[in-house]
C-alpha cells in the first residue's frame, strides 16, 4: 500500500480522498491555489503545497506545478479526483515517467475509452447494445446528412473527445443538422482541442442509467449496481438515485453484465462508470465510459456499503480486488442532490460569495459531503457545486421524505443555491411517479 499520496484536486472530493487515506494509514498531501489557501481541508491534510494563482489553468490544470509539488512532497502516487486532470491521459503518462503511480486507469485505456468512437467499437466487440449511429468519426456535413436520413431523425451530434454536455447538438431535419454540425465542431475544438464528431440516433424521452465498475490489474472486475441520473439540466446531472426505480430485475442483471463485459474487453483497471440510455420500452443502449470516480459515487456507497475511494487506492497499489460479485449486496434506496451555488430563478446564474450562515442537515440516513463551513468563500473561479446531500433509507418513499426534510433543514446563506430547485423536483408529481426523462427540467420546471 502507498505511504504518502498527493491529491491533485480541490473541494469536497479532496476532503473525501483525505478521509479515505487517513483511515487506511496513508499520508495525504493536498495541492491548493491561492484562492483555496484558507479552505478547511487544507488544514486537515497531512501536508499542503501551493501550486499557483486562482485560475485553474495556472494551478489545478498546470501539470508542471502539480508534478513539482508531488516531487517536493515525496509522494508515491497522485489521486486526480474528478474533473481537472482526472481523464487526461497525458498527465497519467507524465506521472508514470516520473515514477509516480496514477490512481486511475493506464493512459492507453483512458484514451481508448475516453474517445467515444473507440469506446463504441469496444462496446460492439463486447456485445453491448449500441444506439444506431456512425461507426467512426463523421468527416463532414454531407456524410452526417446521409447517415441521418438513413437512421431517421432526430439525431444527436457529439464530440468524440467530449464530456459534460459540450460539443453536443440535437437535429430534427437536414437544415438544423447543418447548423448543429458546425456549432458542435466549433465547441468541441474550443473545449477539447479536438473537433472530431460522431452521430447517433436521438432516443426520445430516455432515462440516463449508469453502472459502477471496479476492476483490478489482474483482470478481475465487479459491478456495484446502477445509478439513475435522469434528472439533468443541459446534460449536467442534478439529482441521482439508486436503484433505478423503473428497472425490472432481469433488465438490471443484463445491464450490469453488459457493463462488465465492456470493461473486461478494454482490459481496464480501477474505477469506471459505464453509461447507458434507457428508452420508453426499457431497452438500454451504451453511450460512454467515464474513466474516473464520479461525483455521484456516494449513492453507490450508501446502497452497497463499499468505500469506492479505498478500492481505488488498493487497486492502484497493486492489491487484488478480493471481491466476488455475490459478495456485493444492494440494500435500500439512496438519493443524492447536488447543491450548487446558483440561482434557479435567474437561469441558474452562478452565485459566488461569502457564506455567513451554514447549517448542515443530519439525522438517520443523512450524509453531507462538502468542503465548506460558515465563513467560507465560494470562489468564482471553479465549478459551482459546493455540497452533496445524500440520504439512504429502506424504501424510495422513505428516502424521498428524508431528502426533502434534509433539504429544508440545510441553510447556506446569503448566497443562492439549488436547494429550492431540488425540493421542487422531488415534490413534482411526475418525479414521485417515476415518469421522468432527461428533458424533465426543461419541459416541466421552466420558470
Amino acid at each position: 500500500m502507498f505511504t504518502r499520496i498527493l491529491i491533485a484536486n480541490r473541494g469536497e472530493i479532496a476532503l473525501r480522498i483525505i478521509r479515505a487515506c487517513q483511515e487506511l494509514g496513508i499520508e495525504a498531501v493536498v495541492v491548493y491555489s491561492e484562492a483555496d489557501r484558507d479552505a478547511p481541508y487544507v488544514q486537515i491534510a497531512d501536508d499542503a503545497v501551493c501550486i499557483g494563482p486562482a485560475p485553474a489553468a495556472k494551478s489545478y490544470l498546470h501539470i508542471p506545478a502539480i508534478i513539482s509539488a508531488a516531487e517536493v512532497a515525496d509522494v508515491d502516487a497522485i489521486h486526480p479526483g474528478y474533473g481537472f486532470l482526472a481523464e487526461n491521459a497525458h498527465f497519467a503518462e507524465i506521472c508514470a515517467d516520473c515514477g509516480i503511480a496514477f490512481i486511475g486507469p493506464d493512459p492507453a485505456s483512458m484514451r481508448q475509452l475516453g474517445d467515444k468512437v473507440q469506446a463504441r467499437q469496444i462496446a460492439e466487440k463486447a456485445r453491448v447494445p449500441l444506439v444506431p449511429g456512425s461507426d467512426g468519426e463523421i468527416r463532414d456535413e454531407a456524410e452526417a446528412v446521409k447517415l441521418a436520413d438513413k437512421i431517421g431523425y432526430p439525431v444527436i451530434i457529439k464530440a468524440a473527445a467530449g464530456g459534460g454536455g459540450r460539443g453536443m447538438r440535437v437535429a430534427h431535419n437536414d437544415i438544423s443538422l447543418h447548423k448543429a454540425f458546425a456549432a458542435a465542431r466549433a465547441e468541441a475544438e474550443a473545449a477539447f482541442k479536438n473537433g472530431a464528431l460522431y452521430l447517433e440516433k436521438y432516443i426520445l424521452e430516455p432515462r440516463h442509467v449508469e453502472v459502477q465498475i471496479m476492476a483490478d490489474k489482474s483482470g478481475n472486475a465487479v459491478h456495484f449496481y446502477e445509478r439513475d441520473c435522469t434528472i439533468q439540466r443541459r446534460h449536467q446531472k442534478l439529482i441521482e438515485e439508486s436503484p433505478c426505480p423503473v428497472l425490472e430485475e432481469r433488465t438490471r442483471e443484463e445491464l450490469c453484465k453488459s457493463a462488465l463485459r465492456l470493461i473486461q474487453e478494454a482490459r481496464y483497471h480501477n474505477a469506471a462508470t459505464v453509461e447507458f440510455l434507457l428508452d420508453r420500452d426499457k431497452n438500454f443502449y451504451f453511450i460512454e465510459v467515464n474513466t474516473r470516480i464520479q461525483v455521484e459515487h456516494p449513492v453507490t456507497e450508501m446502497v452497497t456499503g463499499h468505500d469506492l475511494i479505498k478500492w481505488q487506492l488498493r487497486i492502484a497499489a497493486g492489491q487484488p480486488l478480493n471481491l466476488r460479485q455475490r459478495d456485493i449486496k444492494h440494500t435500500g434506496v439512496s438519493f443524492e442532490c447536488r447543491i450548487n451555488a446558483e440561482d434557479p430563478d435567474r437561469n441558474y446564474c452562478p452565485c459566488p460569495g461569502k457564506i455567513e450562515r451554514f447549517i448542515a442537515p443530519g439525522g438517520p440516513g443523512v450524509r453531507v459531503d462538502t468542503h465548506l463551513a460558515q465563513g467560507s468563500v465560494v470562489s468564482p473561479y471553479y465549478d459551482s457545486m459546493i455540497a452533496k446531500l445524500i440520504v439512504h433509507q429502506p424504501t424510495r418513499e422513505q428516502a424521498l421524505a428524508t431528502m426533502k426534510r434534509a433539504l429544508r433543514e440545510f441553510r447556506i446563506e446569503p448566497i443562492k443555491t439549488t436547494i429550492p430547485a431540488c425540493l421542487k423536483i422531488l415534490s413534482h408529481n411526475l418525479f414521485v411517479k417515476n415518469q421522468v426523462d432527461t428533458s424533465f427540467i426543461e419541459r416541466h420546471m421552466s420558470g
